[in-house]
């Protein structure tokens, strides 16, 4: 993937909004910063991703890889991308964290890696 840019699906991602749980009866919308993306073969499943991710967006998961190891997994939102996991992360490429920043508009997002 280009560092520039996002796939379709990494945008419908990072354009998701989900309530700020502080300003939830105000409606306040928080938009994602980040996204990651784990690459299940590269994956040894040590879990420390997992303990290093502060916001919790990485799970262990259940289903065994084809070498025999629960892989780390995205939860799906609260990736603040800020990279940590990365640089945590032992199997080289196994992890890749894009960071959502602001492009030509107010509302404009774009993916660049942190990787």
């Amino acid at each position: 993937m280009d560092a520039g840019n996002a796939t379709k699906v990494d945008k419908e991602i990072l354009g998701n909004a989900k309530l700020d749980p502080e300003n939830e009866k105000q409606g306040t919308e928080k938009r994602d910063r980040g996204l990651l993306r784990v690459d299940q073969s590269e994956c040894k499943g040590c879990g420390l991703c997992a303990e290093a991710c502060p916001p919790r967006a990485i799970r262990m998961g259940e289903q065994l890889n084809h070498y025999g190891y629960r892989t780390a997994s995205y939860a799906g939102s609260g990736c603040t991308g800020c990279g940590v996991c990365f640089m945590v992360c032992p199997e080289p490429g196994a992890i890749t964290v894009m960071r959502a920043v602001k492009a030509s508009g107010p509302h404009a997002l774009r993916a660049a890696r942190t990787s």
